[in-house]
């Protein structure tokens, strides 16, 4: 069975009173697509995670949003999911401000479980390339404004090989839970200050 997390209670409780009957949908629409998910409240938002990280939903002043952590590889012939504006967090709906901005229930229900079977099968996301066969690669939003706090390691990183980049970014990627990524985000600053690669201990 799934896993309720009272911080999401707080969390909607806390919420702008138009925001509260679009998180309360959202979330039982989750639960229902997929009965095991977890519950968690990660970079102050609420996040589902089954098997790794499969959406999130988040309240603003005046809109919320909800997206899904590897919408890239969702089949959707319609064009119903939009790009998120940030790589990770600002949703794929645009600006919901009423539960009429949303698809129908339907249509949520059959994205949360495209996204229950990419962790099932333990898909990845891919990691951008600027253009095909481009030795240029784009940092994920989430883990630049970790290296925006810290001048050395934002400056090494900007200047290091595209095979030292993509080391580090797809190590990122391939965290299953925000947890592991979070920590893996925290040692690579560490090494990145000091000029080192990713797998540094395995070089001569």
């Amino acid at each position: 069975m799934g896993k309720k997390d009272k911080r999401v209670d707080a969390y909607i409780a806390k919420s702008a009173e138009f925001a509260k009957p679009i998180l309360t949908h959202l979330r039982a629409l989750v639960h229902k697509g997929c009965p095991e998910v977890e519950e968690k409240i990660k970079w102050g938002m609420p996040s589902f995670e089954y098997k790794g990280v499969m959406c999130g939903m988040a309240a603003f002043k005046q809109h919320c949003s909800f997206g899904f952590w590897k919408y890239l590889l969702m089949n959707d012939p319609k064009g119903i999911l939009t790009a998120r504006n940030d790589g990770g967090s600002m949703g794929n709906f645009d600006r919901i401000t009423s539960l009429k901005d949303l698809p129908s229930d339907k249509i949520l229900l059959v994205f949360i479980k495209q996204a229950v079977e990419l962790n099932d099968k333990e898909i990845k996301r891919p990691v951008k390339v600027t253009a095909k066969g481009s030795k240029t690669i784009s940092t994920p939003p989430y883990f630049q404004k970790v290296l925006n706090k810290d001048k050395l390691a934002n400056e090494v990183f900007k200047n290091f090989s595209y095979t030292n980049k993509k080391d580090y970014i797809e190590w990122f990627e391939e965290a299953k839970t925000e947890e592991t990524r979070s920590k893996r985000m925290v040692q690579a600053l560490k090494w990145i200050a000091e000029g080192k690669g990713r797998n540094w201990k395995y070089q001569r």
